[in-house]
């Protein structure tokens, strides 16, 4: 009996281990995400003339960048990276984007919905968002701390910021540690070694 018996605890043992370990190592190789800050409020025309604000993008993962249509240099690879986001988590009505317009003088509702159709933009919460300059730039430079600003030196006439940042289902922007600990806050949307972060990070939160 007792030969039967250590048999039999030698099978649980087993067993468990199999099912246990895939755990243990997804525990290890999944990254902790930092939480950074909340992200305000705040309140614009999306391209279809549509008022969207935070409460769009409740329980939703979602992408943020500031950009403007009319950007000659990084605004494009930067929107190239984002469809590549985009179609990461096509159909997944937890997933959403918002594309801030540091020149909302000229990117009109109108001129955003060409802008997103000529860009390969179709995922429905993706929002390409204009509305007051002030109230845009004060969102960039002190809600999220990505620089945008007009300079009349910069390409375009604009200067801004090509990282991407990632924000929670709770309304808080989130991102990785560095090697040494340390939040890195943001991704850059030019690098396709950060975009593959970025996909790996939202699954994180997705999940949460």
């Amino acid at each position: 009996m007792k030969k039967y018996s250590y048999v039999g605890v030698a099978f649980i043992v087993l067993i468990f281990g199999i099912y246990a370990i895939p755990k243990i190592v997804n525990k290890f190789n999944t990254p902790k995400l930092a939480t950074i800050s909340k992200v305000p409020d705040y309140k614009f025309t999306n391209q279809d003339g549509k008022i969207i604000s935070n409460s769009f993008y409740k329980n939703k993962v979602y992408v943020v960048e500031f950009f403007f249509t009319t950007c000659p240099t990084i605004c494009p690879k930067m929107n190239k990276n984002m469809v590549t986001i985009q179609n990461k988590f096509y159909g997944n009505s937890d997933f959403g984007i918002a594309s801030f317009s540091i020149n909302p003088k000229h990117d009109t509702p109108k001129i955003l919905k060409e802008y997103a159709k000529e860009h390969g933009a179709t995922l429905k919460n993706w929002n390409f968002l204009t509305g007051s300059q002030d109230k845009i730039y004060e969102l960039a430079n002190t809600g999220f701390t990505l620089y945008a600003g007009e300079d009349s030196q910069a390409a375009g006439g604009f200067e801004h910021s090509g990282s991407f940042a990632i924000v929670d289902k709770n309304g808080n922007i989130r991102s990785r540690y560095d090697k040494y600990g340390n939040p890195v806050a943001f991704y850059d949307g030019l690098d396709p070694k950060e975009i593959h972060k970025i996909m790996e990070d939202v699954t994180i939160l997705l999940n949460e």
